[in-house]
């Protein structure tokens, strides 16, 4: 049940603490965006007009444009859960975002965070 939560949750709300726990590490929104394009697939303009119309979690990877071949790659844990063992295809990719901030946010290179 608390899965199905976080999926309907509004992308809008997550948006800005995904912001700020970047930028508390000096990180910019930029980067942020950065990663959350790279995963997904939308270009910068495509993902706010997503924040801004309402979207939930569920929405923003169903309208995802394209995953990233190296998406794959996010491995790892976050809050305590190997990303790659998890079975809901839209939770993990939830997770692999949550690591792609967490990395940002402890000081990992904007270049190798984005897997090449």
């Amino acid at each position: 049940m608390a899965a199905e939560r976080i999926f309907t949750m509004p992308f809008a709300n997550v948006y800005p603490l995904l912001v700020q726990k970047a930028a508390r590490k000096g990180r910019t929104p930029e980067e942020v965006d950065a990663c959350i394009c790279w995963l997904t697939g939308y270009d910068t303009d495509t993902l706010h007009r997503m924040t801004e119309s309402g979207a939930d979690y569920r929405t923003l990877f169903e309208r995802a444009p394209r995953l990233h071949p190296n998406a794959d790659r996010i491995t790892g844990t976050i809050c305590g859960i190997r990303i790659e063992e998890i079975q809901d295809p839209l939770m993990q990719n939830i997770r692999r975002l949550d690591k792609l901030i967490d990395e940002l946010a402890k000081g990992r290179p904007l270049a190798k965070i984005l897997r090449p």
